[in-house]
């Protein structure tokens, strides 16, 4: 079978139980920043103006928010699906419209500080104060996000291997269309579903890691082959 694939994994609601930046914006920032959220959910801005305005009304010390960030929850089976993807020598990437302070503390936390992350870059400017940088944006993002999943999982270049997505939402929609295979979970189950992705859905990642032994066992050139895809829904 095929084994070069390659994993790349969503932050919020996927490793990170809780969406993480909702939970810092609750916790810490102008009620305003409901507004702009409204204004995204309506298609009326992209993500990463969006966030760059939330993240404005954040009035927070950095000892507050490492503080908080050190709370967060988090799947308890992630770790063990780590190690399963190192066992196989599959090369994981974090790819996160999240924030880097948030995701690089969780992993580090978790003992996968060597991980790979792309993220939103969230600095303490002083005085409470916080801004936002996208440094894995790409101007041809069609979904206006501050970090392009695709343009990154493009640019993972270890090999030719075929792309794993493991996510659960609009940020993931996107390189859900171009990966070989989805593992998804929340709302990118319907996403996968009504554009006939190929995918198995998964509640944790207990399920993900037999979801994993599957996809390793079934031989395919592209998981998007019919036949293969059907075998591994069946078997799951």
């Amino acid at each position: 079978c095929l084994m070069n694939w390659r994993v790349f994994i969503d932050f919020d609601g996927t490793i990170a139980i809780p969406d993480t930046t909702d939970l810092i914006l609750e916790r810490f920032a102008d009620s305003a920043w409901l507004e702009v959220e409204a204004l995204w959910k309506a298609g009326l801005i992209g993500s990463r103006e969006c966030m760059a305005r939330q993240v404005s009304m954040i009035r927070a010390t950095e000892a507050e928010m490492d503080a908080f960030i050190a709370g967060v929850t988090v799947d308890p089976h992630f770790s063990s699906f780590i190690a399963d993807c190192k066992q196989r020598n599959l090369p994981v990437k974090i790819v996160s419209d999240g924030l880097d302070r948030v995701v690089k503390a969780v992993l580090t936390r978790l003992g996968h500080g060597d991980l790979p992350v792309a993220a939103n870059a969230l600095s303490y400017v002083g005085d409470g104060r916080w801004q936002l940088a996208a440094p894995f944006a790409s101007a041809d993002c069609r979904s206006a996000s501050g970090t392009c999943k695709c343009a990154v999982a493009a640019a993972f270049n270890t090999g030719m291997g075929l792309k794993l997505l493991i996510g659960d939402g609009r940020s993931d929609e996107c390189l859900a269309r171009e990966a070989d295979f989805v593992f998804a979970t929340s709302k990118l189950i319907a996403h996968c579903e009504d554009n006939a992705l190929p995918h198995l859905a998964f509640s944790d990642f207990s399920q993900a890691r037999s979801h994993l032994a599957l996809l390793m066992d079934v031989p395919f050139e592209r998981a998007a082959d019919a036949g293969a895809t059907q075998a591994l829904v069946s078997a799951a």
